[in-house]
């Protein structure tokens, strides 16, 4: 799988992640073991890194329990998401002991008590218990105020939706991110599941076939990939033989700009 630096202080990464907003939030323990081969496999295929948030329910710590004896090979990006400083102090106690004691990238999630939590962030970056610290927001309407803050002292990353059917991102904050140096991690490239859960039919898409590409979903991970400024894409799945499947569109040769117009056009169709 290709990988991609950001900045000239960023870390080297492969290109395509891992999420787990609704897929590890479980509490069964044969669900949780099924979790942590997910895990296993993606390593395999490999993903490094894995994105999480306290906002997941109990996906941080189903993914730290996952990657425990791994942790040295893997990069854990996750988030603060709180609203009051005591829950934040909490939640952030908690992410260091559920990933051995440092993060690799901490993000101030849907820039929640960003005044007050980027400071926290960056006091933990100077100590070394985090290495990058972002900022995310998935709403189209806080997009402004997701800009200023990517300007903001101490912030070397950011998280923010796009695929093939949402491109307000193209506008403003791609741009801004690059100009800024900013590791770019895509969320939401299928759109939530609306871009898989209804897919066009093989003869409008079949000329599409790049290497590692064998279904509509590695179109839409290439369609995200064949936009150089982006980083690291974070599908989320609980089905084995995804975290594979996702792996095989992370490399070269990308689409053409008027290859991604027409993969645009197919994904607001059916969408």
């Amino acid at each position: 799988m290709e990988r991609r630096r950001w900045g000239r202080r960023g870390p080297d990464l492969p290109v395509i992640g891992m999420g787990t907003w609704k897929t590890f939030d479980v509490s069964e323990p044969g669900e949780r073991r099924l979790r942590a081969e997910l895990v296993r496999e993606a390593l395999r295929a490999g993903t490094t890194v894995f994105d999480s948030s306290p906002m997941y329910g109990q996906a941080e710590e189903v993914l730290g329990n996952a990657t425990r004896d791994v942790r040295d090979k893997v990069f854990i990006a996750t988030k603060v998401w709180a609203k009051t400083p005591r829950q934040a102090q909490e939640q952030i106690t908690n992410s260091l002991r559920f990933f051995g004691g440092h993060i690799d990238l901490y993000q101030v999630h849907n820039l929640s008590m960003l005044d007050e939590v980027l400071p926290t962030l960056r006091d933990l970056k100077s100590t070394g218990q985090v290495h990058w610290v972002g900022v995310t927001h998935w709403n189209p309407s806080a997009f402004p105020d997701l800009e200023e803050a990517m300007g903001r002292e101490g912030v070397d990353a950011v998280q923010l939706p796009y695929n093939a059917a949402q491109r307000e991102v193209e506008a403003r904050l791609l741009p801004r991110a690059e100009d800024l140096g900013l590791g770019i991690l895509v969320m939401q490239p299928f759109g939530t599941g609306r871009l898989t859960n209804q897919v066009p039919t093989l003869d409008q898409w079949e000329d599409l076939r790049l290497p590692g590409v064998r279904t509509w979903a590695q179109v839409l991970l290439k369609w995200i990939l064949s936009d150089p400024r982006v980083h690291v894409l974070l599908p989320a799945t609980r089905k084995p033989g995804r975290p594979t499947e996702n792996a095989e569109a992370g490399n070269p040769p990308y689409y053409t700009p008027e290859q991604r117009d027409r993969i645009s056009q197919l994904a607001l169709a059916t969408a």
